[in-house]
């Protein structure tokens, strides 16, 4: 049978696969943040989320805690979706820059967004295990987004599980480094794999990374849909 984006996300927001995460995601949604108490918790596994017919899909490492955890919204409610909202928005890929609520109003063009974990975890670390539980979810989505043309993978793991996932489903993608605004070509078959430093606050609070280091990324994007990707 053909999969189909409601089986995924059902089959992902009703997983249970990882004790620890499952323990953790829902002792955050009962304990919560004071500022946030009002607030009826997700405190389940994140789905994806943006336009399933893009050409970009934009990688990240997990929920956070009081962020999508919350809100049940990648990266909607915490400092890291300010940062990337604004820059999607900046870059013509988003209808507005929010990032708080779920019901905002928020449409994405060309881009959709998903992450290597789907459960909030402890310390913003998930296992190596918990991440190969999890790897399935993101394969259904790259099958499905059947006009995907580039990656940008948003900080380490998650550029390291993209590349271990194509190694793993047989294709030849080479040992790659680390570099923020890096532009890779892994394989003939694969996609045009774009790199950023992660938006989280860590980073920008401290200037690891600018919003103009983070516009450059989405203006490299941008300018390599407009030419055309060639694989």
């Amino acid at each position: 049978m053909m999969d189909t984006w409601e089986a995924l996300n059902a089959d992902l927001i009703a997983c249970r696969r990882c004790p620890r995460l499952v323990a953790w995601r829902e002792e955050v949604a009962r304990v919560k943040r004071r500022a946030y108490r009002d607030w009826d918790y997700w405190g389940r596994p994140v789905p994806g989320f943006g336009d399933r017919n893009a050409r970009v899909l934009i990688v990240g490492l997990a929920p956070g805690a009081h962020g999508s955890n919350r809100t049940g919204r990648m990266f909607t409610g915490d400092s890291s979706g300010e940062t990337l909202f604004g820059a999607l928005h900046r870059a013509g890929f988003a209808n507005q820059p929010t990032w708080e609520h779920p019901d905002d109003g928020l449409v994405l063009r060309e881009v959709f967004i998903t992450a290597v974990g789907r459960c909030a975890p402890p310390g913003n670390k998930p296992t190596r295990q918990e991440l190969l539980n999890c790897r399935p979810y993101l394969e259904r989505e790259l099958a499905l987004l059947s006009r995907m043309q580039i990656v940008l993978a948003l900080g380490r793991i998650a550029f390291d599980q993209l590349l271990r996932l194509w190694r793993d489903q047989g294709h030849d993608a080479p040992r790659l480094d680390f570099a923020h605004g890096a532009v890779h070509r892994p394989g003939p078959a694969l996609p045009l794999l774009v790199v950023s430093y992660h938006p989280s606050r860590q980073n920008t609070q401290t200037g690891r990374l600018t919003l103009e280091m983070f516009d450059a990324v989405f203006a490299t994007v941008r300018e390599h849909l407009k030419n055309g990707v060639h694989r």
